[in-house]
């Protein structure tokens, strides 16, 4: 019997076609495998299964990384509080290193050397796919046929129709994707710059807005910058990821169209639903202003940045990604306490964080109202110092006018 060919399979369009066309183009058994980072329920994942198999795979298998997922990516994102182009998340994508960490090991088990993936020529995927593979297995061979052979979406649509096999619900109309981090809608109308997406296109909080929900009040707990609970309930970061998007979804909070460049360096559009990672980013950030100094903010703030584009690009395995990690993990020695968020439609509000690190609670003064650990006469000679440098800049622009030299 020939080599299977071990396909990463999401259940979308572009995978449910390749079972069935990698298995008559290569006349190989087609072993698919879903990497559950998140968004996949009991009843999703038996879906995935059967339609796996019906569309001709001849072995399925699912593993479950969403506490990996964490631990290696979300973790640091939240300690980061990184978000490309201020906005986005990076709810889809962040986890794609990882899920060729662990494709690349379902082959070597399989006993193959041969792997596939449904990524196109024109996205991000394909780059983070082609370069953790390179890194990890670069014994591998890498199929890689809806890139390789332009297929497009209502190709793949009428293949799968005439062969009266099973076609994902959302047929070729919108991408989905989705995991712990949120979920990714591209469809027409994120093809240009102009216009949002229809509201029965979104997949957590279509409706909002039409049936809004009333305010709610929530307490999420960290600890060393990691989420351990909300309402007094302690959970793993996993559950309390899982139940953000369960509480926070309905009111649309997370609910974006982010405009950036992508790896291949065009611009890009895709709209987003992360109502967990709005919550929890926004959370934490609040949180470590509390008990962070401003010159530990200001040097995380400066390396966020490039950590979030180096995931972004599938640069994970890189080892400046090891060096900025260990900085962001000392920085959270003291970021453990509580956030008070208000759901609103549409809206997160945090009304106010509490920590047993407070440097606020530290300081003997109050701002604005009274001083502590100095006096008036300190202050007046702060100011008075602090001003020098702006002093000593007009006095020099003064001396030249009027042709003063040393």
């Amino acid at each position: 019997m020939s080599q299977p060919i071990v396909l990463a399979y999401s259940g979308g369009l572009d995978t449910s076609f390749l079972v069935p066309w990698l298995k008559e183009e290569y006349r190989r058994p087609i072993i698919t495998v879903t990497v559950d980072t998140g968004g996949i329920d009991a009843a999703a994942a038996k879906t995935l299964h059967e339609r796996a198999l019906a569309l001709g795979a001849s072995e399925h298998h699912q593993i479950d990384a969403r506490a990996n997922y964490f631990e290696q990516v979300l973790r640091f994102l939240i300690m980061g509080n990184v978000r490309r182009g201020q906005l986005y998340p990076l709810s889809v994508g962040a986890e794609r290193v990882m899920q060729a960490q662990i494709i690349a090991r379902m082959a070597r088990e399989l006993g193959t050397g041969s792997i596939a993936h449904g990524c196109t020529a024109a996205g991000n995927d394909q780059v983070r796919f082609e370069v953790a593979l390179r890194t990890l297995a670069p014994e591998l061979e890498v199929i890689a046929p809806v890139r390789d052979r332009h297929f497009k979406r209502q190709e793949e649509l009428d293949f799968l129709t005439a062969r009266q096999l099973p076609v994902p619900p959302h047929g070729a109309a919108y991408s989905i994707n989705r995991g712990l981090w949120g979920v990714s809608i591209g469809g027409k109308e994120t093809l240009t710059s102009q216009g949002g997406i229809p509201d029965d296109a979104w997949v957590l909080s279509k409706d909002a807005f039409t049936q809004p929900r009333a305010p709610a009040r929530h307490v999420i707990r960290f600890d060393r910058g990691v989420p351990c609970g909300i309402d007094g309930q302690t959970m793993t970061a996993v559950e309390v990821i899982e139940r953000l998007e369960q509480l926070a979804g309905p009111y649309g909070i997370g609910r974006g169209i982010h405009l950036g460049d992508t790896i291949i360096g065009t611009k890009g559009r895709v709209a987003f639903e992360a109502p967990a990672a709005e919550v929890l980013l926004n959370a934490h950030r609040e949180l470590e202003k509390l008990v962070l100094t401003g010159r530990q903010q200001r040097i995380k703030e400066m390396l966020a940045g490039p950590y979030g584009d180096w995931v972004h690009e599938g640069q994970l395995l890189d080892p400046v990604c090891r060096d900025i990690e260990a900085l962001f993990l000392q920085s959270q020695e003291r970021v453990t306490g509580i956030v008070n968020v208000l759901f609103r439609p549409g809206s997160l509000f945090i009304e106010g964080v509490d920590s047993p690190y407070s440097l606020m609670a530290a300081s003997k003064g109050v701002y604005g109202e009274a001083t502590g650990e100095w006096t008036a006469a300190d202050a007046l000679g702060f100011s008075r110092i602090v001003g020098l440098t702006g002093v000593f800049h007009r006095r020099a622009g003064e001396r030249a006018a009027a042709g003063e030299s040393n």
